[in-house]
């Protein structure tokens, strides 16, 4: 970014006293008494989108209501784009952005009851928390924006992505980051992912997924016995995969999460397939780990071929083995300066409203931005949650203000208030 386009180089004030000014202003004052008053539209908001099935690459109706809750609340250029992310701006006369984002998908597959019920302060049912909390969030600070008509220095974007779960492999934030109106045009981007407010997710953890297939000529397990087995290829390569070293720092993780193939006890199967989770924050160290199971799943390949050859000494056909790597997920690492402008600023806000939080890295919509250089974090809607990914996943609503006043500071202060504007409100 040019230095005079950056937050420093247009006079802004350090972070803790520039917090402290916006939240003395009258303006805001009010925006943040109307965010206290309105939590029983919230939890409406809430029940009602949990209510619209967003399973994995089938979140369109969501995206439907959730586009219409963006015009009701008076944003700009609302429209769903080529990859379903919904798009709505606040202010307008700039060419950067602040985006405010939250993911509308869950990991809940087509067909999952969604039994969607209030008990008190508690709202229950499949993706309540994870993603009901942000998206609620989201809607609340448009709202807040639209009650108080808060001028900005630069619009915001107010962003529901798809794609954020799983699979999905962030199809829709890598899209809106590939974009030719959006790639260089947002200047930082704040995440709202979940409940809570005790985290700050700064460091974009990286992974990548692997389906790997073997496949061989299959036969009887008696009349046949001797043929290559691909069970046995992938139980080889699992095990020698599994001796790879890791290291502690940067931390590095893998997975064998799924495994299928045969038909039958008694059959040899022609397939079988693993898939694999590779995870750090280091993608130099998720790169040796991919080299580490091509050579060993290559390793076993041969193991079994010559066992072939051992095991049936009189048949003179090869072995027919075969494997294929599929790439299902790529997720890029990424790690926000210490000295980034937003993370003063989320910091400043938390000392401001007594709030602690800590730095935490994980996987979320933001290793986009993070990969990229761009500033960016993650933060959770308020409130608290639990059981997500599960059909007993909830939310509390208690401590949801704390969480809006929170994001309402810390967007505000990234936006910046038109001063110039603010007289003609009073």
């Amino acid at each position: 970014m040019p230095a005079s386009s950056r937050p420093e180089a247009q006079g802004a004030l350090p972070a803790a006293p520039e917090i402290a000014r916006l939240a003395a202003l009258p303006v805001v004052r009010s925006a943040l008494a109307w965010l206290r008053a309105q939590e029983a539209q919230f939890a409406v908001w809430q029940l009602e989108m949990a209510r619209v099935s967003a399973p994995p690459f089938g979140e369109t109706e969501r995206a439907r209501w959730l586009a219409e809750r963006f015009r009701e609340l008076d944003l700009q250029d609302v429209h769903i784009d080529d990859a379903g992310n919904v798009l709505g701006v606040y202010g307008g006369g700039g060419e950067q952005y602040v985006s405010l984002s939250a993911h509308i998908d869950t990991v809940f597959p087509a067909g999952t009851p969604l039994n969607i019920r209030q008990h008190g302060g508690r709202l229950y049912g499949p993706g309540i928390s994870d993603n009901g909390a942000g998206v609620t969030a989201l809607l609340a600070t448009a709202a807040a924006l639209r009650s108080t008509r808060l001028p900005l220095s630069t619009p915001i974007v107010f962003i529901g992505n798809v794609g954020e779960e799983g699979e999905g492999n962030l199809r829709g934030m890598r899209h809106i980051f590939c974009h030719p109106r959006w790639k260089s045009a947002i200047r930082c981007s704040v995440v709202l992912d979940g409940a809570g407010s005790d985290t700050i997710v700064a460091e974009a953890l990286g992974s990548r997924r692997f389906e790997v297939i073997v496949r061989g000529p299959g036969g009887h397990s008696w009349s046949d016995f001797g043929t290559a087995n691909p069970i046995l290829v992938l139980a080889r390569a699992i095990h020698a995969f599994a001796q790879t070293p890791v290291p502690s720092s940067p931390k590095t993780t893998f997975n064998i999460g799924v495994i299928r193939g045969g038909t039958s006890v008694n059959s040899i199967p022609e397939s079988a397939s693993m898939r694999v989770d590779i995870r750090s924050t280091s993608m130099l160290e998720i790169e040796r780990l991919e080299v580490s199971l091509r050579h060993e799943l290559e390793g076993a390949i041969a193991h079994e071929s010559r066992a072939h050859e051992a095991r049936s000494p009189s048949q003179r056909r090869q072995a027919g083995l075969s494997y294929e790597i599929v790439e299902i997920g790529n997720r890029p690492a990424g790690e926000l300066d210490g000295n980034a402008r937003i993370l003063k600023i989320i910091r400043a806000v938390d000392a401001h409203i007594g709030n602690a939080a800590q730095i935490q890295r994980a996987s979320t919509d933001a290793n986009i931005p993070l990969s990229l250089g761009r500033e960016a974090i993650a933060i959770g809607g308020g409130g608290t949650g639990g059981g997500a990914h599960t059909l007993q996943e909830w939310f509390d609503c208690n401590g949801r203000e704390l969480g809006l006043k929170r994001i309402l500071l810390t967007v505000l202060a990234l936006a910046g208030v038109g001063e110039a504007k603010l007289s003609s409100l009073c």
